[in-house]
């Protein structure tokens, strides 16, 4: 088993949590405000590092993609939801039922939903990015607090927003 590197950096809505190994970024957790973790920020190199980095560059409307390295267990579908999630571009939103769809299971979008909800590595798998099909902002591990930040940086980022989505 590959050790786990721990970090803490600041977002503009509280603190991340970020884990890697040496090969991939495991776990990113949303602590709902600043005070709330008990991780000290430590000395990080590697993926871990480059991870902070990129996280910083995206906060600062720098970076729109991720290239560092990332990596969760899950079953086929849920890895199948979690890649379809990637193709979101970057400030756009679509629906759990656009997801089903381009996933070739239309009639899946509760397990759409599961699959997004247990997406440990936020932010670089956009769940955000994923709403009701009505446009309501439904559910998000971070809170919908942290979900409209993150949609509205994105908006006023944005020079694409009138292109296909996929």
């Amino acid at each position: 088993m590959s050790v786990v590197q721990v970090t803490c950096i600041n977002s503009p809505f509280g603190n991340l949590i970020v884990k890697a190994t040496e090969e991939a970024v495991v776990e990113i957790n949303i602590a709902p405000s600043k005070a709330d973790h008990n991780t000290k920020p430590s000395l990080v190199s590697g993926v871990l590092a480059e991870a902070c980095i990129q996280l910083e560059e995206y906060f600062a409307g720098k970076r729109k993609e991720f290239s560092v390295s990332f990596v969760q267990d899950g079953t086929d579908f849920q890895k199948k939801i979690w890649a379809a999630l990637q193709k979101i571009p970057f400030g756009r939103t679509v629906s759990y039922l656009d997801i089903a769809k381009l996933c070739g299971s239309p009639g899946a979008v509760r397990a759409v939903g599961r699959a997004n909800s247990t997406n440990k590595i936020p932010i670089l798998i956009p769940c955000h990015r994923v709403i009701g099909k009505n446009g309501n902002l439904v559910g998000y591990s971070g809170g919908i607090t942290t979900k409209i930040w993150l949609l509205d940086h994105e908006s006023r980022h944005s020079v694409n927003q009138q292109l296909p989505l996929f």
